[in-house]
């Protein structure tokens, strides 16, 4: 915009126009520092190679820029990044001490950022030193990972050897996919390690490079893997054990688990009537102790093959008494609905109700019901056949005593009873609410208990797929090629760490400190919190802005920042970041 000005600053100006320019700084500044202290510009410099002609900005502040872009405006689009440079191009200057250009960040330039990270030998190596920079930085406990795997889904062609491919999916299985597996550091919820494979694949066998890789990459022993039911794979718990880690996971219910299940449980109704049950209770914010889990383990051993390595694992037999009571409202609800379309197979006679005149098709219908509500075994149903007769005087005409007759037999099977079996339904009752998970870890190293806690943490890396999907946007994809995908999935992961550091460190922060923030939670304004999201935390740096005042010739001649708040100057502290990083933007006089 373009106002007069008054006649002392016309003669200081020599000048009648002043062009103002506001700029929306709100967290682009935090999460630029955040980045440039997590090491993302030099490791990406490090390790990206620069072409000797190449102009411009490097690869690192391309990277950094373009996330805090996708972090502040929820927009992976590469195409958009040029025009939000172009409206940030003061601000944007003055974090990375260069002057930034659009072109820096055009669609090509990203396009080619993207084909570098979705190498691998550039991406791994990436991966592996910022797992070093940032548990050295910020001395994260590394002794705990885990691993599970997602799928994001896309418009895209299917094509053969394409990562976009149909498969399961508990999103949308009618688009096609791919398939995301990470490792995360817990409790922090971090990405360590990513693979982006195609959709089809099923997750059994994306464990063991994973793993390997992350091991290589922290270069110790003794790490406590956990993972889903998929990571018990015999092939995965053989080679965490041979190369001394430990492994944590629950056993599906197939093969021969399934036959031992039913003895685990029979064991363990027996220690419950015994009292003989190990208690697992955990202590609730209020203070409140509340029982989470009972149960008891017993060893056996192990090995891949005959003749192989041999190793001693413990399975932890463990009822749930919430998980069951679900469970038994679940097996209710389903008796109560089978119940109901049992009785609907045999309506009535009347106008428009359709019976059913044959005994196999009744039998069929029957059985659809009983597998469709999972209760079978659990009901009696009971029928009769039923025969009506009609007669009918042969032909047309009055009948009379010697006309001929005709006699029609109208046929229908009918529903009479359905009766609960209650010694199956009472026996199923029972046996509800129990899982067996296995580990090579010693009692010393992961108690039952810490056990059951430990798995029941899962949510972490459920974090950082919600965040993948929703925050940083990774689905719908907007690139069509499979390194473009591959690279960019590669860096929205590193916004995602991003947010994962930024939450940790200022939860350790207050809690060190049993100190509380005010003001994140827009509904109420007054609720105090000590464990805010990342989310919320760059929400409150919503009105920063950045007015530029330049001569028509483009001189700065002044630049005012919004003052900070006390909230978010506390936030930066308590996040070891200077309040520099807004202050810097300033200009107070022609002179600076």
């Amino acid at each position: 915009m373009t106002v007069q000005l008054a006649q002392q600053v016309q003669e200081i100006l020599g000048q009648s126009d002043l062009v103002i320019i506001t700029e929306r700084v709100d967290d682009v500044a935090l999460l630029i520092g955040q980045m440039v202290k997590m090491g993302f510009v030099e490791v990406l410099d490090r390790h990206i190679p620069r072409h000797w002609k190449q102009r411009g900005i490097s690869w690192g502040w391309t990277a950094v820029i373009w996330l805090a872009y996708i972090l502040t405006e929820g927009d992976h689009r590469k195409v958009s990044v040029e025009a939000y440079i172009k409206g940030m191009k003061t601000t944007l200057s003055r974090l990375s001490t260069q002057v930034i250009d659009p072109l820096d960040c055009s669609d090509d330039r990203l396009g080619h950022l993207l084909t570098h990270l979705s190498q691998p030998t550039y991406w791994h190596r990436i991966e592996e030193e910022l797992n070093a920079h940032s548990i050295e930085v910020y001395a994260l406990p590394h002794d705990v990972i885990r691993c599970d795997a997602t799928t994001v889904s896309g418009d895209h062609d299917v094509r053969d050897g394409g990562l976009l491919q149909f498969g399961y999916s508990k999103d949308d299985p009618s688009r096609p996919q791919i398939k995301v597996m990470t490792g995360a550091l817990d409790p922090l919820g971090m990405p360590l390690a990513t693979d982006v494979l195609s959709g089809e694949r099923a997750d059994d066998g994306l464990y063991i490079p994973l793993i390997e890789r992350i091991a290589s990459g922290l270069n110790t022993t003794g790490l406590l893997v956990v993972g889903d039911c998929k990571m018990s794979a015999l092939a995965t718990r053989a080679y965490v054990a041979t190369h001394q880690h430990f492994y944590l996971s629950p056993l599906p219910l197939t093969g021969t688990t399934a036959e031992a299940m039913a003895e685990w449980i029979s064991a363990g109704s027996g220690h419950g009537s015994a009292g003989k049950l190990d208690r697992i209770c955990r202590v609730k914010a209020r203070g409140d102790e509340v029982l989470v889990a009972e149960g008891y383990e017993v060893e056996r051993p192990c090995c891949l093959e005959a003749g192989t390595t041999e190793w001693r694992e413990r399975v932890l037999v463990v009822r749930s008494p919430v998980h069951a009571e679900r469970q038994a409202a679940g097996l209710e609800t389903r008796l109560a609905h089978a119940e109901q379309k049992l009785a609907a197979l045999t309506p009535a006679r009347g106008r428009g109700k359709r019976q059913i005149t044959d005994e196999a098709t009744l039998l069929t219908a029957i059985e659809h019901v009983l597998k469709a509500q999972r209760v079978e075994g659990l009901l009696t149903v009971t029928w009769e056949r039923q025969v009506e007769r009609h007669t009918h005087y042969v032909g047309r005409g009055r009948g009379s005593a010697i006309r001929e007759q005709r006699v029609r037999e109208t046929i229908r099977y009918h529903i009479t009873h359905i009766t609960r079996r209650e010694g199956p339904i009472a026996d199923l009752l029972q046996r509800l609410g129990w899982k067996a998970f296995v580990t090579n870890a010693t009692p010393e190293r992961l108690s039952l208990a810490d056990a059951v806690l430990c798995y029941r943490n899962d949510y972490r890396i459920e974090r950082i797929f919600n965040r993948l999907k929703s925050r940083v946007s990774s689905a719908p994809l907007f690139v069509k090629r499979d390194d473009q995908i591959q690279g960019l999935t590669y860096l929205l992961t590193l916004g995602v760490r991003v947010l994962t550091v930024l939450e940790f460190v200022l939860r350790r922060s207050l809690e060190q400190e049993h100190a509380t923030l005010p003001c994140l939670h827009p509904e109420n304004r007054q609720k105090m919190t000590n464990t805010p999201t990342a989310e919320r935390l760059l929400q409150a740096f919503s009105d920063v802005s950045l007015t530029i005042f330049k001569t028509a010739a483009g001189e700065h001649i002044l630049q005012r920042l919004t003052p900070l708040s006390a909230l978010q100057q506390d936030i930066l502290q308590r996040l070891e970041l200077d309040l520099s990083l807004y202050q810097q933007l300033e200009i107070h006089d022609t002179g600076k």
